[in-house]
């Protein structure tokens, strides 16, 4: 029996969006083991892939991105990030990264990563004017996603999540927040009400966003002290038994003839309200 010829030396893929490079082969799909926590583990959309890059946060085992796609700064970034961190970089068909996804909106690029970290309440105390996100039973991943980028911008200093009736930091979630949920601090707790229970006896000061609630959120001083946010879900807003732990519930006034907003909004309102009282103390 004759030996087998030796097999061609592999060449480079070279830029991504070259035309007429070489196919590169397309690779097993990956595919997370399950863990606890609040997830994260599929990233995809160009923005949030190079910021999970750049936080260097999280452990990432590859980056796929779809061969043949435009010239793109971000991509030309995506690359030079993956290579620095020494980040396994794929390219395959856009078919087989459409069957990958678990989004509409991946952009060509997909990472898969650890899990998101999660710490205690405790830890997330230890900051004297902790500014903490309670989400309380959102179910819609985009408004997930929504609220972790308006919490980011805002400040907000530790979001806490619900391991049950709860929307995860899905693909979906990741993609919306663009990037956001590689800077927050997170922490996942068996349920919201003895959270808040917990929070408020170190003396955090609790504020739920009801919509039929009597009293304005503007006529709260928020600007000092550890304070926790907290929104309900998109129909039936804050369960009766989060509602009693909060110090306060307020509302957001409004002019218009609708009675309410959506969750994702009002959150961004008040959680941007908030960091500007206490900008306002610097």
């Amino acid at each position: 029996m004759s030996p087998r010829p030796p097999r061609p030396p592999r060449r480079s893929t070279g830029r991504l969006a070259r035309p007429g490079g070489p196919p590169s082969r397309e690779p097993r799909p990956y595919r997370a083991a399950r863990h606890e926590g609040v997830g994260g583990e599929q990233v995809e959309g160009r923005q949030a892939v190079l910021e999970l890059l750049l936080a260097q946060r999280r452990r990432i085992q590859r980056v796929l991105v779809a061969d043949g796609q435009d010239p793109s700064d971000v991509l030309d970034q995506i690359e030079h990030e993956a290579a620095r961190r020494r980040v396994p970089l794929q390219l395959i068909s856009m078919a087989r990264l459409d069957r990958e996804a678990r989004t509409e909106g991946h952009q060509g690029v997909i990472a898969f990563a650890s899990p998101l970290p999660t710490e205690s309440l405790e830890t997330l105390l230890e900051d004297p004017n902790a500014f903490l996100l309670v989400v309380d039973g959102v179910t819609d991943p985009r408004n997930l996603g929504a609220m972790l980028r308006s919490a980011d911008g805002a400040g907000v200093t530790g979001v806490i999540l619900p391991r049950h009736r709860s929307a995860r930091v899905t693909a979906t979630a990741a993609k919306t927040a663009a990037g956001a949920i590689e800077y927050l601090r997170f922490c996942d707790v068996p349920g919201i009400p003895s959270a808040l229970a917990d929070l408020g006896r170190q003396g955090v000061r609790i504020v739920g966003l009801a919509g039929e609630a009597r009293a304005s959120l503007y006529d709260l001083d928020l600007s000092r002290g550890p304070v926790a946010l907290v929104v309900g879900g998109e129909e039936r807003g804050l369960a009766s038994l989060t509602r009693k732990r909060c110090t306060d519930v307020v509302a957001i006034p409004q002019r218009g003839r609708i009675s309410s907003l959506n969750a994702g909004v009002a959150l961004s309102i008040a959680a941007f309200e908030i960091a500007r009282q206490r900008a306002s103390q610097h």
